[in-house]
């Protein structure tokens, strides 16, 4: 594990346990606050390490569950092995559960590179690089087509972000997949429903939800007033899924490009939010997180340094 430092922002990488982040924590008044569910030393393992465990992970070559154990891409079957034996459905693509390399770091920067292939499926190079400068956490998240065959893509961010009691969001979408309550695979896409439109800042609902919202603008905040806290959230994609279970201290709030199942929704992967990238093609997606006081009033940031 590395860590990136900032002047309000600290964040551990760990390359070779799917390229994602351990903590991320605001440094404030001389504290340390964890903004996402940590997992540090000494309660990392050694071996078997399980990845579902980190504050954040990358999502890569795409986001959520696959249903009926693949899909079909111009006639031709594309087959995708359950990848978590608590789970039914291929889930998260593959990158999160991979060794990542360092191609690069700096104090304040870090560059990751993963090669991965999975036979009869997607293969593929990606790259993730993270920029820690002052208040602001950057991450640039790309992948390129390295298979003989055009496929869809999709790329986001799953973190896991801490209540610490009463927890505000703000996040406008105009759409959600519903699902029926039993399975996480959406069934409709309907409205946003006024207990969950999150326009202006809310409390999260009590009930739990793991839905996919989409018509994001890509910008959003999460507060804690308790903490006086608040962390801005920029991304160039329009979707968010948003899961709240029930007594578990967290939530999650994550950024991507793509509905859950894109591939077999209506009108399939492409109408849904899913990038085609023929052999050789580049796709990239950025994120950026800036913590602030809350009584600070919120300003436009870049995604990129």
């Amino acid at each position: 594990m590395i860590e990136l430092n900032g002047t309000a922002l600290a964040a551990g990488i760990c390359p070779s346990f799917g390229g994602g982040m351990a903590y991320l924590d605001a440094c404030m008044a001389g504290s340390r606050i964890p903004l996402l569910r940590p997992l540090r030393p000494p309660t990392m393992p050694a071996t078997p390490f399980e990845p579902n465990r980190l504050a954040c992970y990358p999502l890569v070559p795409w986001s959520n569950r696959i249903d009926h154990g693949g899909f079909e891409m111009e006639g031709v079957r594309i087959a995708l092995p359950r990848n978590r034996d608590d789970d039914a459905w291929p889930i998260h693509g593959t990158g999160w559960q991979r060794a990542w390399r360092i191609e690069r770091q700096t104090p304040e920067d870090m560059l990751l590179a993963l090669e991965d292939a999975t036979p009869g499926a997607y293969a593929y190079e990606a790259q993730q690089r993270y920029t820690l400068r002052g208040d602001t956490l950057r991450v640039a998240l790309a992948v390129r087509n390295t298979g003989g065959a055009a496929l869809p893509f999709g790329l986001g961010l799953h973190p896991f972000f801490l209540h610490h009691g009463d927890v505000r969001l703000r996040a406008a979408a105009t759409q959600v997949w519903l699902n029926d309550g039993h399975s996480p695979i959406p069934t409709e896409r309907a409205a946003v429903p006024p207990a969950w439109d999150f326009r202006d800042s809310r409390e999260l609902p009590p009930a739990e939800l793991n839905h996919c919202f989409v018509g994001w603008d890509g910008d959003g905040t999460i507060e804690w007033p308790g903490l006086g806290l608040a962390l801005d959230i920029a991304a160039d994609v329009d979707a968010f899924i948003l899961y709240t279970p029930a007594a578990a201290g967290f939530f999650c709030f994550e950024p991507v490009d793509h509905a859950i199942d894109a591939v077999h929704r209506p009108g399939g992967a492409f109408a849904n939010g899913m990038t085609r990238l023929a052999p050789g093609e580049r796709l990239a997606r950025h994120f950026a997180f800036r913590v602030r006081p809350l009584a600070a009033a919120a300003t436009p940031f870049p995604l990129m340094p």
